[in-house]
């Protein structure tokens, strides 16, 4: 009976103690290595990740100043070209030619895009003539581009008019080709 006793008291005992070595599992340790690779890892795809949004902010930049610089480029092409292009006249007329008001409807769009722009027309005229009726040519011709302007849609505020007459000659020649040239309206800005 002590022996029955003795194993039921050994099944009592050691099997519950197995079972309880058995059952619960030992944590694992992580090795320090792979947590150093782990933080290395992290770190190279934060750097990555902060040098492509670098690269991109770098990127957007570059398109933001090249549409800048053309954008500029653009509007210095277009000021030069209201600057520079003149209206040319007939021979004793103030009349608007066909091509002097295709100029003229550019020169609006310009003026209307830039609303901050006052422009002065200069009145030319060749040198046939007396002085005073250049003047006054002169005159009736920068009132007529005005006055075109003005039904496009310019402000007559933004618009003045002055005669120069025979006084300042594109070209200093006698003859029929230069006094053509001489026949105009000249843009300035103010």
């Amino acid at each position: 009976m002590r022996k029955k006793l003795l194993i039921n008291l050994a099944m009592v005992l050691v099997i519950p103690g197995f079972l309880f070595t058995v059952s619960c599992a030992k944590k694992t340790i992580k090795d320090d290595t792979s947590l150093v690779q782990q933080a290395e890892d992290e770190a190279a795809a934060k750097a990555a990740a902060e040098k492509a949004k670098q690269e991109e902010m770098a990127r957007q930049q570059a398109i933001e100043e090249q549409r800048l610089q053309e954008e500029t480029e653009s509007t210095a092409s277009a000021r030069n070209l209201f600057l520079n292009e003149n209206i040319f006249f007939e021979f004793d007329s103030a009349v608007l030619l066909a091509e002097a008001q295709a100029i003229l409807k550019k020169k609006a769009e310009w003026l209307i895009n830039n609303s901050d722009i006052t422009a002065t027309i200069e009145g030319h005229c060749d040198e046939r003539g007396t002085n005073e009726y250049n003047l006054a040519l002169g005159d009736r011709r920068a009132a007529s581009a005005k006055t075109f302007l003005m039904d496009l849609g310019i402000a007559g505020s933004r618009l003045n008019g002055i005669s120069f007459g025979e006084e300042r000659p594109v070209d200093p020649g006698h003859n029929e080709e230069a006094w053509a040239k001489n026949r105009r309206g000249h843009f300035a800005i103010n």
